[in-house]
């Protein structure tokens, strides 16, 4: 992208409109002038009866969208408190319910890294294509973050326990398993996606995604069913961690490793709000307890911590706060679903 290219593309070609996520040096990530972009493109095409299908797509070969940008987030932490971010996130939420609700056939092409925001722009379309590229994961908990962009809800949906374990390892599955757990609809091979998009002008969403989709490559998660939701279904973090390391498989003690070098109050603070999302009756309502949780993420130590270790100085050794699973008491996590300093989402009400 040059220094004056707009960060969102928009075009009509036929009867679709395109919405080109066009950051490729940052992997799509998308920031508050993004979601802008993309809500008022829905906007000017919801009621225009020459626009009868959506198609999002990423600029670059790399991927859809990697996320929000968190170096940013973590930069507003850093400088005032995280009111900037506490905005962004406010609009990305209101579009990701959008975009679950639009009146016409939304396509996401998701193929490439699909990663925490891009989940949000894409996982609530209507039509969800993956290929055998995508690379497709919520990988908060790395980062001290918490799941966000409606993935409580998605991921409480999935089957069995996969949901649960994807959320709190943060780890990214290609098309097989993107499709086993609901975050995808077909696959679609990547050399024929240009076909694919381009014969989306003059056809039903419908009756094109027909015509391209193949059988997916065989995924990795239903031969782990067994031992994932069995471990998974505890319900205390520690439980979950006793459980894996004890159930003999390989895999799960891996799997315990992993989780035992994530934030210990992201993890704790995500298994709540999946619980509490199995409750929960819509997205919005998922997105509503989302943004409780995310703001309370700005005066919590963990996140900007995250984001240092990860993105800013790279060295993969975050210091935790508290630095272990004991020491994350229930009133720690209670603090997170209590009222936004920032006032509340409102959706649906």
């Amino acid at each position: 992208m040059s220094h004056d290219a707009p960060p969102v593309l928009t075009r009509v070609e036929g009867r679709a409109g395109h919405i080109v996520l066009n950051r490729p040096r940052a992997l799509n990530a998308l920031d508050h002038p993004m979601v802008r972009l993309v809500d008022e493109a829905l906007t000017a095409w919801e009621h225009d009866d020459a626009v009868r299908t959506v198609v999002v797509t990423g600029a670059g070969e790399r991927g859809l969208c990697a996320g929000g940008d968190i170096r940013a987030v973590r930069d507003d932490i850093l400088a005032g408190g995280g009111a900037a971010s506490a905005a962004f996130w406010h609009d990305e939420y209101v579009l990701n319910a959008r975009i679950a609700r639009y009146p016409k056939p939304y396509v996401a092409v998701m193929d490439g890294y699909v990663m925490g925001g891009g989940v949000g722009i894409s996982a609530h379309g209507d039509v969800r294509v993956v290929t055998e590229r995508s690379r497709v994961a919520m990988p908060e908990t790395i980062i001290g973050f918490v799941l966000d962009v409606g993935a409580t809800h998605l991921l409480t949906r999935a089957p069995g326990e996969l949901g649960t374990h994807l959320a709190l390892t943060g780890t990214a599955v290609g098309a097989g398993d993107a499709l086993l757990c609901g975050l995808a609809d077909h696959f679609v091979p990547s050399g024929r996606l240009a076909e694919f998009t381009a014969a989306l002008a003059d056809a039903d969403a419908a009756d094109v995604v027909r015509l391209y989709a193949e059988s997916p490559p065989e995924g990795e998660l239903a031969a782990q069913r067994a031992w994932i939701d069995s471990c998974y279904a505890a319900d205390s973090v520690e439980e979950i961690v006793d459980r894996l390391q004890s159930c003999g498989e390989h895999a799960a003690k891996e799997a315990a490793e992993v989780l035992l070098s994530r934030s210990p109050t992201a993890l704790k603070v995500t298994l709540a709000a999946l619980r509490r999302a199995r409750a929960l009756g819509s997205l919005e309502e998922a997105l509503n307890q989302e943004y409780r949780v995310s703001c309370a993420c700005l005066t919590a130590p963990d996140f900007p911590e995250g984001v240092r270790a990860q993105v800013v100085d790279k060295d993969r050794r975050p210091r935790w706060s508290p630095a272990d699973l004991a020491s994350v008491s229930e009133a720690d996590v209670e603090r997170f679903f209590g009222p936004c300093a920032y006032g509340e989402l409102g959706l649906g009400s």
